[in-house]
């Protein structure tokens, strides 16, 4: 049973953007394990707390990923 663990910070993705997280990570665990795998792949998405995330040794913040997304 695959099962695809992934974290966030908080408020920084909409309900609809996870479900379409977990919709394309399930389907990339199926293209490598098969198709009979779906009923048993779960996918998790967790939010962490706004600055509770550090990279580098300093804490992100919401809006913080927000102005990085905006770069792209």
């Amino acid at each position: 049973m695959p099962l695809a663990q992934i974290k966030g910070i908080s408020g920084f993705l909409s309900t609809e953007q996870k479900q379409e997280i977990i919709r394309r990570v399930t389907d990339a665990i199926v293209a490598v394990e098969g198709e009979g795998m779906r009923p048993v792949t779960w996918v998790i998405v967790e939010d962490v707390n706004s600055g509770e995330w550090g990279i580098a040794g300093q804490p992100v913040t919401t809006e913080a990923a927000r102005e990085m997304a905006a770069q792209q």
